[in-house]
C-alpha cells in the first residue's frame, strides 16, 4: 500500500513509526506544513526518501493534496492534521480517487437559538452527506479511526457482536494520570482539538430521542479506569456518539472525558476572553486567529515525551443483557508513558492514538476490511482488528462490571 500522510505532528510521527517495517506498506509520503518537522521524523524512523519521502503541503490546499496522491499514485490518505482541515483532505482524496482515512470527523456547528438543546451541525455530517458520492465511485472513506474514536468504537462493535443480546448504554470513558514536569498546563494532545470538542455542547443519543445536546461539561461522574483509577469524567463532544449508532442498536450512547477541575478552569477562562475564537482578528496590523495563539503558546505535544509520566486509558463501558441478565463491562486499552517513550519515542497519548490507523491499514491493504462508502469502525468485523493488535505490542483488557445481585 501507498499512502499519503498529510500531517506529521505528534500523532503523524506515531504512525510513521508503527507501520515502519510492516510488510503491507510500500510507501508513506510524508507531507506537513512544515516541511523541516516531516524530515524530523523521517529521520527519526530512520527510512530513506524512497520508501518516505518529505512534501511540502498546505491542508487547506485541496489541489496540492490532488496533485501529490496523484503523482505518487498512492492508494490511501490519510488525514492526520487538526479537524478543521478535514473538508478540504477529505474532498482532495475523492477528487484524485482514492480512498481516504481519519481520526476524528468533519466539525459541527451549535444551534443558533438553543445550542444546549438541540443537535444541529452534527460532527461527520459533512461526509455522511457525500456517502453515495463515495459508493458510487467504489472509493472508501474510513472515518474516526484513532483510539477515541476508532478503537472505542471497535470495542463496541465487539461488545454487540459477542457480549450481548441487547445493549442499553454504551458509554466512552477517557482518563489519565499524566503528568507533564515543568509546566503548569501542558495538554497531551492538540490543543486547538481539545478547545473544539470540549467547549462545544457536547452531544448525546438516545433512542427515543435521536441525537440531542447539553451543557458543555454536564452530567459529572468519577470512572474507576483499570491501571489508572478512579477520575471524575465530563460529557464532551465526540465522534463516537454520532457514529455507534449509525450501526449497533443502542438505547444510549455517550462520551465522558476526564479532564480535572484545572483543565475545566483553564477552558472556561479561554471562553470567557474569547481566546477559543477561531475568527481571525486584528493585531497591530497583522491577522491572527486567538486559538492559533493559544495553540503556538503551548508546548508542542510531540515533544513532550521526556518530560511525561503515568498512564492513559481510554475505554468502552457497555450496559445491557446477556442471556436475559443484566451484563455491564468495561473494554479498554491502557498505555504507560514509560513503556512508549522507552520504547518508540513516542509519548503514550499519540502512540495510543496512532496505532490504530495503522492497523486499520493493514486490514484493507490485505483484503481482510474493506467496503465502499463513508464507514464508521462499528461497519467493520472487530474481529481481526483486535487478534491484530498483539503484533504491534498493543495490548487491551476488559473489566467485568455487572453489580452483584
Amino acid at each position: 500500500m501507498k499512502v499519503l500522510l498529510i500531517g506529521v505532528g505528534g500523532v503523524g510521527e506515531a504512525i510513521a513509526i508503527a507501520s515502519k517495517n510492516r510488510p503491507f506498506l510500500e510507501r508513506l509520503v510524508l507531507a506537513d506544513y512544515d516541511e523541516q518537522r516531516a524530515v524530523e521524523v523521517r529521520d527519526k524512523v530512520g527510512a530513506d526518501e524512497r520508501t518516505h519521502p518529505v512534501e511540502p503541503v498546505d491542508a487547506s490546499d485541496g489541489a496540492q493534496i490532488v496533485e501529490l496522491a496523484k503523482r505518487y499514485e498512492v492508494d490511501l490518505v490519510m488525514n492526520a492534521v487538526a479537524p478543521n482541515f478535514n473538508e478540504s483532505v477529505f474532498d482532495a482524496a475523492f477528487e484524485a480517487g482514492v480512498d481516504y482515512m481519519d481520526m476524528a470527523l468533519t466539525l459541527g456547528s451549535r444551534h443558533p437559538t438553543e445550542p444546549y438543546r438541540l443537535a444541529h451541525v452534527k460532527l461527520g455530517d459533512y461526509q455522511f452527506e457525500r456517502a453515495e458520492q463515495w459508493e458510487g465511485r467504489g472509493l472508501l472513506a474510513l472515518v474516526g479511526m484513532g483510539v477515541d474514536p476508532g478503537l472505542s468504537d471497535v470495542f463496541a462493535a465487539y461488545a454487540s457482536k459477542h457480549l450481548f443480546d441487547t445493549i442499553e448504554e454504551i458509554g466512552v470513558r477517557d482518563g489519565s494520570d499524566i503528568a507533564v514536569e515543568g509546566y503548569a498546563f501542558a495538554p497531551g494532545f492538540s490543543i486547538w482539538t481539545t478547545i473544539e470538542e470540549c467547549l462545544n455542547p457536547p452531544a448525546v443519543y438516545e433512542r427515543d430521542r435521536g441525537w440531542f445536546t447539553t451543557e458543555a461539561f454536564s452530567e459529572p461522574e468519577v470512572f474507576d479506569f483499570p491501571e489508572v483509577g478512579p477520575v471524575e469524567c465530563v460529557n464532551v463532544e465526540h465522534e463516537e456518539v454520532l457514529l455507534v449508532p449509525r450501526w449497533l442498536d443502542v438505547g444510549r450512547v455517550t462520551f465522558k472525558y476526564g479532564l480535572g477541575a484545572e483543565f475545566i478552569d483553564v477552558l472556561r477562562t479561554l471562553e470567557k476572553l474569547g481566546l477559543d475564537s477561531t475568527v481571525p482578528i486584528t493585531v497591530k496590523g497583522a491577522q491572527v486567529a486567538p486559538r492559533d495563539v493559544v495553540a503556538a503558546l503551548l508546548p508542542d505535544p510531540a515533544h513532550l515525551g521526556d518530560r511525561m509520566t503515568g498512564r492513559t486509558c481510554v475505554g468502552t463501558w457497555v450496559r445491557g443483557t446477556k442471556d436475559g441478565k443484566p451484563r455491564e463491562v468495561f473494554l479498554y486499552q491502557s498505555t504507560d508513558n514509560r513503556e512508549s517513550w522507552g520504547r518508540y519515542g513516542s509519548q503514550a497519548v499519540v502512540w495510543q492514538t496512532g496505532v490504530n490507523p495503522v492497523i486499520a491499514m493493514e486490514l484493507l491493504a490485505e483484503g481482510i476490511w474493506g467496503g465502499t462508502g463513508v464507514l464508521g469502525p462499528e461497519a467493520l468485523d472487530p474481529d481481526p482488528y483486535l487478534e491484530r493488535t498483539a503484533a504491534f505490542d498493543y495490548p487491551w483488557g476488559m473489566k467485568e462490571m455487572t453489580p452483584e445481585t
